[in-house]
């Protein structure tokens, strides 16, 4: 069966999400909501046959939805997630979990109680790069593991593509250590397992509202040290690097799908009959959310694991 889709936010990454179920061709999209007008327009521009919903509480209702997609502000997922949950949907959500953790304790808990579907998009789950990694690991081919660097740059943030989500940019949900730290906090415990915050400093604007613009953080994973750097501002290419140190052999995630791979020389580029990493991702990201519908078996990462990622990210940006 072919399962059907109702969408709870159409912005940025809602109708990335539309776009990318309607490549893979393996969903029926249902119907949607968002609260702005300006997002509403431009997905009936590209998706007419979408219906587009007055309410959420109408989308999420829908007795044809088998799922209900989460891609509003981290701060709503909670209600949408519980009702989406009260009327018997499967729930996949956008990271973060949330940014306040007692609702995200509570949601999860509750969630777990009525044995509800749930899963949170977190790509890296079944990335090849990734589990390129993993294999090398498991396999010895890396060695002892002398540390992880984790180096995060964006010359702008939000970053142009994201301007409509002005949210991003306020400290209350926004911010890269939320946006994007949390998938390397994610794939270092997939990796390593439970990582604990040994040290953490971030700086804040002087303007109360806004996101960070800096932080460091160690982390120490079952003896693993991970150190952290991240910034925004100046001009440049963006910087997104996940560095694996190994005593054997040496592992660099990059641009998000890319892998180089070291064994004392110049780096070699890995996965090079990958045509397109980005959409391969894409593709095998939903691709593991059917097996996880279908209870097949699957990787998809459960609202207790983005949980724990966002205890981690919101330990770290208390440190200002």
């Amino acid at each position: 069966m072919t399962p059907r889709i109702a969408f709870i936010g159409l912005g940025i990454m809602g109708h990335r999400m539309l776009t990318n179920m309607t490549a893979h061709g393996g969903f029926t999209l249902l119907g949607g909501w968002d609260p702005s007008p300006a997002a509403v327009a431009r997905t009936r521009a590209a998706f007419p046959g979408l219906a587009i919903a007055e309410t959420p509480e109408a989308v999420i209702a829908d007795p044809a939805a088998d799922v209900v997609y989460i891609a509003c502000p981290p701060s709503a997922h909670k209600v949408h997630a519980l009702a989406a949950i009260a009327a018997g949907k499967a729930v996949f959500c956008e990271k973060p979990l949330g940014v306040d953790l007692a609702d995200s304790r509570e949601m999860v808990a509750q969630v777990e109680v009525a044995g509800a579907k749930n899963a949170v998009n977190f790509p890296f789950a079944d990335a090849r790069a990734v589990n390129a990694i993993e294999a090398a690991l498991k396999s010895g081919a890396v060695g002892t593991v002398a540390g992880v660097d984790v180096r995060l740059h964006f010359a702008r943030w939000p970053r142009d593509w994201q301007a409509d989500a002005v949210w991003l940019a306020e400290r209350a949900e926004g911010g890269f250590v939320r946006e994007v730290f949390s998938h390397f906090a994610y794939l270092t415990q997939r990796l390593f397992g439970p990582a604990r915050l040994v040290h953490a400093s971030v700086r804040y604007p002087a303007d109360p509202a806004l996101c960070e613009t800096h932080f460091l953080a160690r982390l120490d994973c079952a003896g693993v040290p991970v150190s952290v750097a991240g910034g925004a501002g100046g001009v440049g290419p963006d910087r997104i690097e996940y560095t694996l140190w190994g005593a054997e052999k040496s592992y660099r995630l990059w641009d998000w799908n890319r892998l180089k791979s070291t064994t004392g020389g110049a780096w070699h580029d890995e996965l090079t009959e990958i045509e397109d990493p980005r959409q391969d991702g894409y593709m095998r990201m939903l691709d593991n959310f059917r097996a996880f519908l279908a209870g097949e078996p699957n990787t998809m990462p459960s609202f207790r694991e983005a949980l724990s990622v966002q205890e981690l990210v919101e330990a770290i940006l208390k440190q200002g």
